[in-house]
């Protein structure tokens, strides 16, 4: 192909949806990794240095108990402290606190 603007040949390369969709995952599974190590790295200087890498969320529970007649019995048990990680993925065994804090009710199904 020649380009209008000065006569040379331009060389176009087209990519079929597999290959825009290959890419596009690799990409993202290389962003995930990227981010994670990221996120160990600033989990593992905080805990070397003690500034705050835990902290703490209020976890309710309940057992929700279905009865013959359509109606459920709930038991709520009293209200516990979970550690949790200051952090966007979990470290060291525990539970962002982001995902704590928007998952504090805890139910059980009977």
């Amino acid at each position: 192909m020649t380009s209008p603007a000065d006569g040379k040949l331009v060389a176009q390369r087209r990519f079929t949806r597999s290959q825009i969709a290959q890419r596009s995952l690799l990409a993202a599974v290389i962003l995930l990794g990227v981010a994670y190590a990221a996120d160990s790295a600033v989990f593992r200087y905080r805990l070397s240095t003690n500034h705050q890498p835990f902290g703490s969320v209020t976890i309710s529970h309940y057992d929700a108990v279905f009865q013959k007649d359509g109606r459920s019995e709930l038991i709520f048990d009293p209200p516990v402290q979970q550690t949790c990680v200051n952090s966007l993925f979990p470290h060291a065994g525990a539970t962002p606190c982001w995902y704590l804090s928007r998952n504090a009710e805890r139910r059980t199904d009977i």
